[in-house]
């Protein structure tokens, strides 16, 4: 397919910053890779000088796929695609020294954050879960925004935020001694370490030539400094944003960076792709005249060349029960006249909550269907068991793998051994691991505890000194053998079958672990260290996204649903207080429900419904609804609304009133 006018200009402007605002199916992705190529083939750059980033490993490894079958796997090599955080993981490693870390460094996911974070604030929260996620909550907040826990401190303005801002200092202390790092300090601590570090810096500025950024509205406070400060004065860089799907305000991102760059870089190239290969007019025309009733900064207009296509239906239920059943009552009716395929539908929601009646009437139709936000590969407790092993291996002072395997499967090492343990490796300021080997620790505790201890610390470190002779994969491989996972599978799972299928996600993981080990034409062999941290990033940035497949109906949230597309698009429960939300309305953000609402329109390539019910069940009350008022800002006359007489065009109301007029004049001649 041949590019476009604008898309040609993105492609060939590499003289100086660029930003293109990128409609929703503008074809972005074409440009960043095309451009790619360009500055390879025709402007001299080497691969291995550009970069570019994104923001789920789902995205990256398409591009980095689409790249190879353009240019040519050969060509392409040293090229680094990746999202943001594995960028940041790959700038700590090269200088963990810098930063003061010692090599082998541990990822902690969420949830270990979340069991540190129970562990140390027993006293001041004890345990209340919803302080607990607000703590994570803020943490996460202030290092999105670049503050440390003393400024966190000085900032600190109520009693809350005060005991937060000690809190936070406290588990960054704690993270600092356990050599751990969480999501959130692989884009703080290397934005923080180019910015106070000029020789860091130049470095990087001289590893990285030409940068390339995708969803750019999505950056936070952090993310938009890292690229400021990898670019340098000499600022050559191509972002591609959307400022109409910022959708992620919630998570720290700020829309007004793509404003920010133009102050920034006062010789920025602005370029719009507007054109839309996805979507009919007529649902391209309501998701301009809906988002043009946000402020904007950078006007555009998205057009298609495609047909201008059905009018968008507006289905009533009388409750969310009736609700789920019209919606696959419709989808059985399309299919069957239209021919179609199951995958070819989506069904879109705002809230999580809303999918289980779905599932429900799916099931009972027995209509196959794809839930995204399910439990993650990773989640599961086998593949967190050995990942636990593995982490320990590379890093045997990560105290949170430690107290999870010590004793998995059963080694005779009780609570009470693990508590005298770990107070007396609080007391030598050493990890659990470590105080195994103090000489002194027998005075507290008995010889059979103490045996079982270092028999299992002498099987961790055998296996790390094993994997570190250059036999990695036979080390893996003899880890899970020698520990009887699987009789221990077949112990503990509630039947043989289950047993079985958890055998089955290790081999998995044991593929994907022995596949990175070795390397292919694509990627470099890593180390083991480097595979952990690698598999642990992908985790916490996939938990919510398996690989979709089969002819399933699609179901999931209007976050979820950016950046794909489907040729028939139910949007459900389009009303006020769920789209848009109430926390929204409350907190005076409308304008971000509007963008969630343009990024479900925009979803759809054919066909468009959205349903509501007259009355649903909230907190146990029966609440009346209203249609949501972005229903009402959408052009009326590409509408259907469900019982309702259609409002007739201006055309059509003219046609009308020159029939009326003939009729009348026929009527006079006869008389």
């Amino acid at each position: 397919m041949k590019l476009n006018p604008a898309q040609n200009d993105a492609v060939h402007y590499v003289s100086g910053p660029c930003l293109v605002l990128a409609g929703a199916g503008s074809g972005k992705t074409r440009v960043i890779i095309n451009k790619i190529a360009y500055l390879v083939q025709k402007c001299g750059y080497n691969a291995r000088n550009i970069a570019a980033v994104t923001f789920t490993n789902k995205a990256a490894r398409e591009m980095k796929e689409r790249v190879a079958q353009s240019m040519g796997r050969k060509e392409a090599r040293g090229l680094w695609i990746s999202t943001f955080h594995t960028l940041g993981l790959e700038i700590v490693k090269r200088e963990h020294k810098v930063l003061g870390l010692k090599p082998g460094f541990s990822l902690f996911d969420d949830q270990d954050t979340l069991a540190l974070l129970k562990e140390l604030t027993q006293k001041e929260l004890q345990e209340d879960k919803d302080l607990l996620k607000a703590l994570a909550g803020a943490i996460s907040n202030w290092k999105g925004g670049l503050i440390i826990p003393d400024q966190a401190r000085k900032l600190a303005k109520d009693e809350q935020q005060q005991l937060f801002a000690l809190l936070y200092q406290r588990y960054a202390q704690h993270m600092k001694a356990y050599n751990a790092l969480d999501f959130d300090d692989l884009i703080l601590l290397p934005t923080l370490l180019l910015r106070h570090h000029e020789e860091v810096r130049t470095r990087w500025q001289t590893k990285i030539q030409y940068l390339l950024v995708d969803e750019y509205q999505d950056t936070n406070t952090s993310q938009y400094e890292m690229v400021k400060l990898l670019v340098g004065e000499r600022a050559r860089f191509t972002v591609v944003g959307d400022d109409d799907q910022s959708i992620y305000s919630w998570r720290g991102a700020k829309p007004q960076n793509l404003v920010l760059l133009g102050k920034d870089f006062p010789k920025l190239k602005l370029i719009k792709l507007e054109q839309n290969y996805r979507s009919s007019q007529r649902i391209l025309r309501a998701a301009n005249i809906l988002i043009a009733n946000n402020p904007h900064v950078y006007d555009k207009s998205l057009f298609s060349e495609l047909a201008y296509g059905e009018p968008m239906r507006v289905l009533f239920a009388a409750n969310e029960e009736q609700e789920a059943e019209r919606v696959v009552a419709e989808i059985v009716r399309h299919k069957f006249v239209g021919r179609t395929q199951f995958g070819d539908y989506a069904i879109l929601y705002r809230g999580n909550h809303q999918s289980r009646l779905l599932e429900r009437a799916l099931m009972t139709n027995r209509i196959p269907y794809k839930l995204s936000g399910g439990t993650s590969f990773f989640a599961r407790a086998e593949i967190k068991d050995i990942m636990g092993y593995l982490k320990l291996v590379v890093n045997p002072d990560d105290d949170n793998a430690f107290l999870r395997v010590v004793n998995l499967p059963k080694r005779g090492i009780g609570p009470s051994t693990l508590e005298r343990l770990g107070n007396f490796a609080n007391e030598k300021h050493i990890s659990m691991f470590e105080a195994i080997f103090a000489p002194e620790l027998n005075h507290h505790l008995p010889p059979n505890a103490m045996s079982a201890l270092y028999q299992f610390g002498r099987f961790i470190v055998d296996t790390g000194e094993h994997a570190e002779r250059g036999e990695p994969v036979e080390a893996v491989k003899q880890l899970i053998r020698k520990i009887n996972y699987e009789d221990y599978l077949y112990e503990t799972s509630t039947s043989a079958k289950a047993a079985e299928m958890r055998m089955k996600n290790i081999s998995e993981l044991y593929r994907w672990v022995t596949e990175m080990l070795s390397g292919d034409e694509l990627d470099e062999p890593m180390t083991l260290p480097e595979v952990v941290n690698r598999l642990t990033l992908r985790d916490m940035m996939e938990r919510n996204s398996e690989d979709e497949g089969g002819d399933q109906v699609q179901l999931m949230t209007l976050h979820a649903s950016k950046g794909l597309e489907f040729p028939y698009v139910f949007m459900v429960g389009v009303e006020e207080r769920i789209l848009p939300h109430q926390t929204s309305i409350d907190e005076d953000n409308v304008d971000e429900e509007r963008r969630l609402a343009y990024v479900g329109i925009t979803r759809a390539q054919r066909e468009l419904w959205f349903t509501l019910c007259r009355e649903r069940r909230q907190f146990g009350e029966t609440m009346r609804c209203e249609p949501s008022r972005f229903l009402y800002e959408l052009p009326q006359d590409d509408l259907i609304w469900e019982n309702r007489k259609p409002q007739q065009t201006e055309q059509e109301r003219m046609q009308t009133g020159r029939s009326h007029i003939s009729n009348l004049r026929d009527m006079f001649k006869k008389s």
